[in-house]
């Protein structure tokens, strides 16, 4: 077997191999990519194209954007889970995901995003570059309009603390709260361990990913890619 993931949940993912001791390898995707939906689509699709002698892949990834549609292995059996983003993934559940977001409106976060190549912290000190401080401010706050707080989701696979600190003068600084949510990797270890239920997407070799593998689950399709 062979994993493709995207590197914003690298660090779950390397915690979940250790702790089934499945050690399949792993070819991680660009995370910047997510805000680009058809051009991370394509290297997905690129990257499965070039992979040779396994006879399935499993795929990390939540559903983003439609990144995943028309995804396709012309000669291999793919596994992913049925989720619509990487938020529910990392909270184990797409229902554990919906009942957060519908108490407030909530931005999620994780070493991961904040690791990526682009984030909103760092879109906030580009801001304050080019406008300044108070104009920066003023973008943020139009941006987080229906969001009353930040999120951190802490998965165990890093100390959480390593990120809070830069996560609750942000939250502050934007009058929204700050609130830590445990995670779960258990659709993780359910895919390396090959417990493929319900919960997940599996495809025969030529079949692609469509938007009805993920609503026959019943998880929703979401166009949200970080918060």
């Amino acid at each position: 077997m062979m994993i493709v993931a995207c590197q914003t949940v690298q660090e779950e993912l390397r915690l979940a191999i250790k702790q089934t001791g499945v050690n399949y390898p792993v070819i991680y995707i660009e995370s910047g990519l997510h805000n680009q939906p058809g051009s991370l689509r394509r290297e997905i699709q690129e990257t499965i194209d070039r992979i040779d002698n396994v006879t399935t892949i499993l795929l990390v990834f939540g559903y983003c954007g439609n990144s995943l549609l028309g995804v396709k292995s012309s000669k291999f059996k793919m596994v992913l889970p049925r989720v619509d983003d990487c938020i529910a993934l990392l909270l184990g559940s797409g229902d554990v995901r919906k009942k957060i977001s519908r108490e407030i409106g909530t931005y999620f976060l994780t070493k991961g995003w904040l690791d990526g190549e682009s984030n909103l912290l760092q879109e906030y000190q580009r801001c304050i570059v080019l406008y300044g401080e108070q104009r920066a401010t003023r973008i943020m706050q139009t941006m987080l309009k229906h969001y009353g707080r930040f999120m951190v989701i802490d998965t165990g696979a890093y100390p959480v603390e390593s990120i809070t600190a830069s996560t609750q003068e942000f939250a502050k600084k934007h009058n929204k709260r700050h609130e830590v949510a445990p995670g779960c990797l258990r659709l993780f270890h359910k895919l390396l361990l090959e417990q493929w239920d319900e919960e997940f997407i599996i495809l025969e070799p030529g079949q692609e990913i469509t938007i009805d593998d993920i609503c026959s689950g019943g998880s929703g399709i979401s166009q949200l890619t970080m918060g």
